[in-house]
């Protein structure tokens, strides 16, 4: 009689233990070869253990919910005669106590393959079958150095070091995780945004834009005052909501939904999401009705320079009554922002591409823009966005309607 260890092996997740889920046979059972031991969970599975003898179960080593440690023998299993011993093999995790030391001439001779019908299902362990399938090996093509022909981890060792690898290791496998603290500022935009989506019922409304006009006013602008400093398209867009808002009174607002209070601005306080070091932030142009183009582009860069310095003060970073997003020349073609609680309304312009558009029954390229908006349903009703954006669209094609009273 012998007593058979069997020891919980690496179930290839790279883990040092795995806990015990469920065990499927008790203290003095009778079990056959390839019966459920236990069921184990690592960080990723539950796996079922299986045993590789037959014997009688002599003791558990732990519970449910035990942490057992690759190695450790959890089973200790009663068997008769020497050929219920399986050799030990690698990643196998058994081990073997025999009560009287085996004589020489009783020794197992060495195994040799076994010869296996195509019919015949090869012997091994679901963890084996496993690690096969991962390998893209055949079972049928191993031969097994255990009993019967039963395939180990290092009978599939030796036959992975035959074969040809399937493709050459052209690329590199990449491991590590990086765990970064949301901490400080990133903290802060993330509780802002979460606290946005969950308090605001958002609708979003695109609209396409056709900027030729536009474009060319800047450029001719950009060239005869180059001395006042260069324009983007930013300072037209604030020019137009400074333009358009005064129509829309509920769109240049800031909703107090925990006292049901809407403010209504007469004041253009516009935020101005720029991307930083740190996050996303958005400093304030405050009265942007009283700016025209270059003081309100000389405004955005000094309060842009501010807050990726962290030098902007609390009150150059509160206090906006709508936003302006824009990724640039990253705009893509259409975007969803999120609305800056507690504002109601948030725009944003898109890249600037050129596209054929039909025009007076002719194909002519034109640079075209879709603008992007979301709105607070709760203060903002559709119709009245489509009318503000509408509104947005007509000065925007028609650039000197800009300057107009």
């Amino acid at each position: 009689m012998a007593r058979y260890v069997f020891k919980l092996p690496d179930v290839g997740e790279g883990t040092a233990e795995a806990e015990i889920v469920a065990w499927h046979v008790a203290v003095g059972q009778a079990i056959a070869e390839d019966d459920p031991l236990v069921d184990v969970m690592t960080d990723k599975a539950t796996v079922e253990m299986t045993s590789p003898v037959s014997g009688v179960v002599l003791e558990l080593n732990g519970a449910p919910g035990d942490m057992a440690p690759v190695g450790s023998g959890i089973v200790v299993i009663e068997v008769a005669g020497e050929g219920a011993l399986p050799s030990p093999s690698k990643g196998e995790g058994s081990g073997v106590e025999v009560n009287a030391p085996l004589s020489p001439q009783n020794q197992p001779e060495a195994p040799t393959a076994p010869t296996r019908s195509e019919a015949q299902k090869p012997l091994a362990s679901p963890a084996v079958r496993r690690r096969a399938d991962d390998l893209g090996v055949s079972l049928s093509d191993v031969s097994g150095s255990g009993p019967e022909g039963r395939i180990g981890h290092a009978d599939l060792d030796a036959r992975a070091a035959r074969a040809p690898a399937p493709y050459p290791p052209t690329y590199a496998q990449r491991t590590g995780v990086e765990e970064i603290k949301v901490i400080g500022l990133r903290r802060k935009i993330a509780e802002k945004m979460q606290d946005a989506k969950r308090r605001i019922p958002h609708f979003a409304y695109i609209e396409e834009v056709d900027v030729t006009a536009l474009e060319e006013l800047r450029a001719h602008l950009n060239v005869t005052h180059a001395d006042r400093g260069k324009l983007t398209v930013l300072p037209f867009f604030m020019r137009a909501l400074v333009k358009a808002l005064p129509a829309y009174p509920q769109i240049n607002a800031r909703f107090d939904d925990d006292a049901g209070v809407v403010h209504r601005h007469a004041a253009v306080h516009i935020g101005i999401a720029t991307q930083t070091p740190s996050g996303l932030i958005v400093p304030v142009v405050r009265h942007a009705e009283t700016l025209d183009l270059w003081a309100s582009a000389t405004e955005v860069a000094r309060l842009a320079k501010a807050a990726r310095d962290g030098k902007a003060t609390s009150e150059e970073l509160s206090g906006s009554t709508i936003t302006l997003t824009s990724l640039g020349p990253l705009g893509g073609v259409a975007t969803t922002p999120v609305i800056n609680h507690p504002e109601v309304a948030i725009v944003g312009p898109n890249k600037i591409v050129e596209r054929p558009v039909v025009r007076g029954g002719q194909i002519v390229v034109r640079k075209m823009m879709n603008l992007s908006s979301s709105f607070d349903h709760r203060v903002v009703d559709g119709y009245d966005a489509a009318a503000f954006i509408q509104t947005l669209k007509g000065l925007l094609e028609h650039p000197a309607t800009l300057f107009m009273d």
